[in-house]
């Protein structure tokens, strides 16, 4: 009995490893991405004050994702600058801008962001894993002509390479 038993089990579980491998119904999948798919990430930004070179916030987590209408959100979640708003992208050359964009995290405000880029593999995380880096100087209505430069590198998600 108890062989009859282990015989059922075992062409029970080779007919279910057969059929779960089928591919049927997935001939007509397209995988879509966004346009700001490469420009997309968490990213370890420094906040560096362009007049005098001081950093005023060091390896802030911030945001970048698609706005599914062209564009690019970006968000520091208040760990930063506070900042968060739609950038216009080109995914062509990776670049990113704004002006006078309303600052959804100091409602009130706005900012500008020039210069922005993301250039792939170009950092390094905290381990020594190569990394895409990104660069954008940015400009707040609360502080007319006072350029903050944003600069770092893309997020590994190992936690040994977090801050």
């Amino acid at each position: 009995m108890k062989k009859a038993i282990n015989k059922i089990t075992l062409i029970s579980i080779l007919f279910l490893g057969l059929v779960s491998c089928e591919n049927n119904g997935y001939e007509d999948f397209k995988q879509e991405s966004t346009p700001s798919v490469a420009l997309n990430g968490e990213w370890y930004i420094d906040v560096i004050k362009a007049s005098n070179g001081s950093v005023q916030v060091q390896h802030a987590l911030h945001k970048t994702f698609d706005s599914n209408d062209g564009k690019m959100w970006i968000d520091d979640i208040k760990h930063g600058w506070w900042l968060k708003g739609k950038l216009n992208v080109n995914p062509a050359n990776l670049t990113f801008d704004v002006s006078k964009e309303a600052n959804l995290n100091d409602p009130g405000t706005t900012f500008t962001i020039t210069e922005g880029k993301i250039i792939k593999n170009a950092a390094k995380s905290k381990t020594g894993v190569v990394v895409d880096s990104i660069y954008f100087k940015a400009e707040f209505s609360y502080e007319p002509g006072v350029i903050y430069i944003h600069a770092g590198h893309k997020r590994t998600g190992l936690l040994e390479d977090d801050y």
